[in-house]
């Protein structure tokens, strides 16, 4: 499948932002599961490209100039090529047991261990978390606007609602409970499914010796409309956009992303 994304996002200030620092992770790279077309960024002025920790490409922007307004845009085109389902990452220094470390938004309380134990079953730990996932999405049903990107898994897993990163941050305090490595992935997903936003978050976890994928708010372990862009132990490490700026009084942002079939539209 061929997708085409564009993903536009403004911040607007009350009044004049004298320094910011965005830590943009928008761009996607090439892997078994998917081929870069082409992709580009369009921001105000050259910005310094890096690796994070993660190894996901992160470029950081600095406007050292009064503004009051700031436009970040990504847009590309990639060939998604498989579900990837059983790809490892040959290329990464990072050992798996990094990604059993817990964070303020995946810290597990009582509830959230004794909900992962309940479907938990050693000899067969895949189903296991497919039964998971499956009963997590009935416990917390997608309802958009119902959080904030700030609540933590306890809080949103006794609200018993929430979006796509709530659910991830719940199945990762199950997972890492269980003692399971599991991490944050955030990319774009193509839907024809009017409800659910372009930009998307699910989990991978590691089982055997290779990342396998939940797609909890969609109960799917499949990822053929799945563009991945960064991984973490949680949204902070992954977002698209993430900053810190002095001055500017309030904020107002405005995200909008579109997925794309190339030849179909969404």
């Amino acid at each position: 499948m061929r997708l085409n994304i564009e993903h536009k996002t403004r911040y607007a200030y009350e009044h004049q932002v004298t320094l910011s620092t965005q830590y943009l992770r928008l761009t996607p790279q090439n892997s078994v599961h998917q081929q870069i077309i082409s992709w580009d960024l369009e921001l105000p002025c050259e910005a310094t490209c890096t690796q994070d920790a993660y190894g996901n490409v992160m470029h950081v922007l600095t406007l050292d100039t009064p503004h009051q307004q700031l436009d970040i845009a990504a847009r590309g085109v990639v060939e998604i090529l498989d579900d990837g389902e059983w790809a490892p990452d040959p290329e990464s220094l990072l050992s798996p047991l990094v990604f059993l470390r817990t964070s303020p938004l995946t810290q597990p309380d009582g509830e959230i261990r004794e909900f992962a134990k309940r479907y938990w079953r050693p000899e067969k730990p895949l189903s296991s978390l497919e039964k998971l996932m499956d009963e997590l999405l009935l416990k917390m049903p997608y309802r958009p606007g119902s959080t904030l990107v700030t609540d933590a898994a306890t809080k949103v897993f006794a609200a018993g609602s929430g979006v796509c990163q709530d659910h991830s941050h719940v199945f990762l305090a199950c997972c890492r409970s269980l003692g399971i490595p599991a991490r944050y992935v955030s990319g774009y997903l193509y839907t024809e499914n009017v409800e659910h936003v372009a930009t998307h978050a699910w989990v991978e976890a590691w089982l055997d010796g290779s990342w396998h994928s939940f797609d909890i708010t969609n109960n799917t372990r499949s990822t053929r409309q799945h563009l991945r862009l960064a991984v973490g132990v949680d949204y902070l490490d992954a977002c698209p956009v993430r900053g810190m700026r002095l001055g500017g009084g309030g904020e107002d942002m405005l995200a909008v992303a579109a997925v794309l079939q190339v030849h179909a539209q969404q």
